[in-house]
C-alpha cells in the first residue's frame, strides 16, 4: 500500500508539524506534499526523516516563503494540481487546504483537520478589521478571495473519506461547516519534557506569539492593575502594543530559548492563557509542569484543564481556573478567585491530567484509528 501525507505548508516546526513528525515515524515510507517547503534542513530531519516534500508552484512566485498567504486565491488550484493516484492510503494533515486535495473511489483519504480555515469562517470578521482590509481596493479584493475560498472549502467537504480532529470544540465547527462527523484525537504534547519543581515562587507565567486572538494585551493590561508579578515571554507583531500596557510588576522577556521557557514555567503560581483556542498546547505543558491554567473559559481550554469558574467550588481533581469573557475585570475576577483557593492545587495531580495529551498516546491512538478505518474500507470493496 503506497501513502501520502499532504500538508498545507511546511515553513516552521509547530504544533501542526509535530503531528506531522509523528506519522512520519509511524510510517516512514510515506511521500509527502505541501503547497510549499521551505524547512531548514534540521527541521526537515526532524518532522520528514530528511525528505522533501514535493511542492506546487507557488513554492515559485515572489515573496514565498514569507507572504505565502497572500496566495490564498490561488490555494485550492494549486492543491489540486497534484497527482496522487498511485497512492491508496491519502493523509492530509490541514488547517486551511489539503483537506481539498483530489483523490478517486480507489483510494482512501483520512483528513485530520486541525480546523476549518478560521480567518475564512468564525473569525472571518475579526480578520478584516484587524489587517484593515475592511475599506478600499485591497478590501475588496481580500473578501471577494475569502468569499471564493469559502464556496471552494464547502464544496471540497465530501473528498476525505474520514475526517480526524484534534478537540471536540473543533469538531462541532466542522459538523457546522461541512456536515461531517469527526472522530476526536487530541494532539500530542511533549508532556515528558516538562516536569514539576519543588519550588513555586512568587509570580505568574504566560507566554505566546504576539499575535491578536492570543490577548497577551488583555493579560499585561490586567496585571497592570494589580502587583502581582508577571512574566511574558513571546515575540511578535502585537509586542509593541503589549509593551505600551507593561507595568513595573512585569517583565517582558520576548523570546527565550526552550530550556529557559520550562525553567521559568516550573516555578511560577500559575500559567494564564486568555485565548480562544481549538486545543491549546502551552496550558497543557504547564499542567505537565504541576503548573494550574488561569484560563479563558470556551474553546479547547475546557477540554485539557479540569477547573471551576468563579462562583463555583474548586475540588481535589482540579487542575485550574476559568474566566467568562475576554476582558480585564473577568480576568482581574479569575486572577483573585485562583488566589483565594491556591493552596488547594496539587502538582502531582495536574502533571497527571497533562499525561493524557502524550506524545506516545497520540502515536497510538493514530496509528489504531488509521489502520482500522483502512480495515473497514477495504472490507467494503
Amino acid at each position: 500500500m503506497k501513502k501520502a501525507l499532504i500538508y498545507d505548508w511546511y515553513v516552521v516546526y509547530g504544533g501542526a508539524e509535530r503531528c506531522n513528525e509523528i506519522i512520519n515515524k509511524i510510517w516512514p515510507e510515506m511521500d509527502h506534499f505541501a503547497l510549499i517547503d521551505f524547512l531548514a534542513p534540521p527541521e526537515r530531519n526532524q518532522i520528514l526523516g530528511g525528505k522533501k516534500a514535493k511542492t506546487s508552484f507557488i513554492q515559485k512566485l515572489p515573496f514565498a516563503r514569507k507572504h505565502y498567504r497572500k496566495y490564498l486565491p490561488l490555494f485550492p488550484y494549486a492543491i489540486e494540481q497534484f497527482d496522487l493516484r498511485d497512492y491508496e492510503l491519502v493523509f492530509s494533515c490541514s488547517s486551511c487546504i489539503s483537506k481539498g486535495v483530489l483523490t478517486n473511489h480507489n483510494q482512501l483519504h483520512i483528513s485530520y483537520v486541525l480546523s476549518p480555515a478560521r480567518y475564512a469562517w468564525d473569525l472571518y470578521h475579526q480578520y478584516i478589521l484587524e489587517s484593515k482590509l475592511n475599506r478600499g481596493l485591497k478590501g475588496m479584493f481580500a473578501k471577494w478571495g475569502l468569499h471564493y475560498f469559502r464556496n471552494w472549502d464547502l464544496n471540497t467537504a465530501n473528498r476525505p473519506d474520514y475526517y480526524i480532529t484534534l478537540s471536540y470544540y473543533v469538531a462541532k465547527r466542522i459538523k457546522k461547516l461541512y456536515g461531517k462527523e469527526s472522530i476526536v484525537i487530541y494532539p500530542p504534547v511533549d508532556v515528558g519534557s516538562f516536569t514539576p519543581s519543588d519550588q513555586t515562587d512568587d509570580y505568574f507565567i504566560t507566554s505566546s506569539r504576539m499575535v491578536p486572538y492570543k490577548k497577551m494585551d488583555l493579560i499585561v493590561e490586567a496585571f497592570s492593575q494589580t502587583s502581582h508579578k508577571l512574566i511574558v515571554i513571546g515575540d511578535g507583531p502585537d509586542m509593541k502594543k503589549v509593551k505600551s500596557k507593561a507595568s513595573s510588576n512585569i517583565t517582558i522577556m520576548g523570546y527565550v530559548e526552550r530550556d529557559e521557557m520550562i525553567a521559568l514555567t516550573q516555578k511560577a503560581k500559575a500559567f494564564i492563557f486568555a485565548a480562544e483556542e481549538d486545543f491549546g498546547i502551552a496550558p497543557v505543558e504547564a499542567q505537565a509542569c504541576g503548573v494550574p491554567v488561569i484560563a479563558y473559559g470556551k474553546g479547547g481550554a475546557l477540554e485539557t484543564i479540569v477547573g471551576k469558574f468563579p462562583d463555583q467550588k474548586i475540588s481535589k481533581n482540579d487542575t485550574g481556573v476559568f474566566f467568562y469573557k475576554q476582558s480585564v475585570p473577568s480576568l482581574l475576577e479569575g486572577i483573585n478567585f485562583f488566589m483565594d483557593n491556591e493552596e488547594k492545587f496539587d502538582k502531582a495531580t495536574i502533571r497527571e491530567n497533562a499525561k493524557r495529551f502524550s506524545t506516545e498516546r497520540f502515536e497510538k491512538e493514530i496509528k489504531e484509528t488509521v489502520e482500522q478505518l483502512y480495515y473497514n474500507w477495504k472490507s467494503k470493496k
